[in-house]
């Protein structure tokens, strides 16, 4: 069924209690807000019915996960992406970033390396070192392209990573944030086969998943390495990151074991109704939604990059397989990504991310997830600052 649905009308998300327009309230009325990656939508709307729906009954206690969660949940990855999960393999938890702390913390000891692709999203960094554990960093390959550019994962480096008996596990990011890449089918079986004869045990971080620019698949890394760990949300790709709601697939009953003692440790076994109802209408009714939404955001890439190309050819943007989060080479500006952030929040009242949070000064990242009249002010905005450098 073809459904219209509207990304282009304003919501306003002031004194909401949004991080990523609350947080700076000294900021001007005019401040766009393009960091945090959450988007400027409102949910799909079989979303928003069944919360209205839970809200009514009035009474909002401890919750209990019923068999349609496991069920809608199983039903969606084998539909969707051809990937079978077993309900007995699930273990829901809060968030993927206590998910992902939480296997952290089960499969290693303090002072075990945990590798990591970098530039690398920035919360991976303060899980391992929350879990005692090192950061060790393994770069993405730069590959330019015409008008454009890249990255390739290294697969000498990791070898050589994997093969120090002292690092135990490896951070995968499928599809990977900052990026923008979506792993292929050989891309995935290398890193499987070096992690499986080094003996390192894989996370994959799969969070952004559904959000793929349309005509681009993404490949589950559970259905290449059966011993690794998936984490995985629907909270992306349907902005409901505050319903703190996402799934741990653990292959086996001792990984199994060992993560739902970490979970209860780290005290995020508990999840609210709303993430469980939202998942729940997600899975089973938002597919026509999620759909509409992946076309919009690649009609707004398509813009952000004309623009770029046009306006600021000095600046490359990163090719965009998945999120809708683009990566933006800044070093044409002479400054680092914490200088322009903060420059463009002062002059062009717009506030992006600088690389520095996830490994690489050199960049920035802006959340493209708003209407596109929005998108384009900003753009404008950006351009006129920049242009003067």
């Amino acid at each position: 069924m073809n459904m219209r649905y509207d990304f282009d009308s304003p919501v306003d998300r002031r004194a909401s209690g949004s991080y990523k327009w609350d947080d700076n309230p000294g900021d001007p009325d005019d401040m766009i807000q393009l960091w945090v990656a959450d988007m400027d939508f409102r949910a799909a709307p079989a979303v928003m019915d069944a919360l209205r729906s839970r809200v009514e009954h009035g009474v909002f206690g401890y919750t209990y996960v019923p068999d349609s969660y496991y069920q809608s949940l199983t039903d969606w990855f084998e539909r969707r992406h051809g990937y079978r999960i077993s309900r007995e393999k699930v273990i829901y938890t809060s968030g993927v970033v206590p998910a992902v702390s939480a296997v952290i913390k089960a499969l290693t000891m303090s002072g075990d390396g945990v590798i990591v692709n970098t530039p690398a999203y920035n919360c991976f960094f303060s899980s391992i070192r929350n879990n005692g554990c090192r950061i060790v960093e393994s770069p993405l390959c730069r590959v330019d392209t015409v008008g454009a550019f890249t990255y390739r994962i290294d697969f000498d480096a990791l070898e050589k990573l994997a093969a120090d008996p002292s690092n135990r596990l490896f951070i995968l990011c499928n599809p990977h944030n900052p990026s923008g890449r979506v792993w292929s089918h050989d891309e995935l079986e290398r890193v499987a086969d070096i992690c499986r004869r080094n003996g390192v045990r894989v996370i994959s971080d799969e969070i952004h998943c559904e959000l793929t620019v349309p005509g681009i698949g993404y490949i589950p890394y559970g259905t290449v390495d059966s011993a690794a760990v998936i984490c995985n949300s629907p909270s992306k790709a349907f902005n409901t990151a505050g319903l703190q709601i996402a799934n741990i697939i653990a292959p086996d009953l001792r990984t199994r074991a060992m993560i739902d003692k970490a979970i209860n440790v780290n005290e995020v076994c508990d999840v609210n109704p709303f993430g469980v109802v939202g998942l729940v209408a997600a899975y089973n009714a938002g597919e026509s939604w999620l759909d509409a939404l992946r076309g919009y955001l690649a009609e707004n890439y398509a813009t952000l990059y004309a623009f770029f190309a046009d306006r600021l050819p000095c600046y490359p943007v990163a090719r965009l397989e998945a999120t809708y989060l683009a990566w933006i080479d800044i070093t044409a500006s002479g400054l680092d990504g914490d200088a322009v952030c903060s420059l463009l929040a002062d002059k062009a009242h717009v506030r992006i991310a600088s690389g520095s949070i996830y490994g690489d000064r050199d960049y920035v990242r802006i959340n493209f997830a708003v209407p596109r009249h929005v998108l384009t002010d900003a753009l404008g905005r950006i351009a006129e600052v920049l242009n003067r450098l």
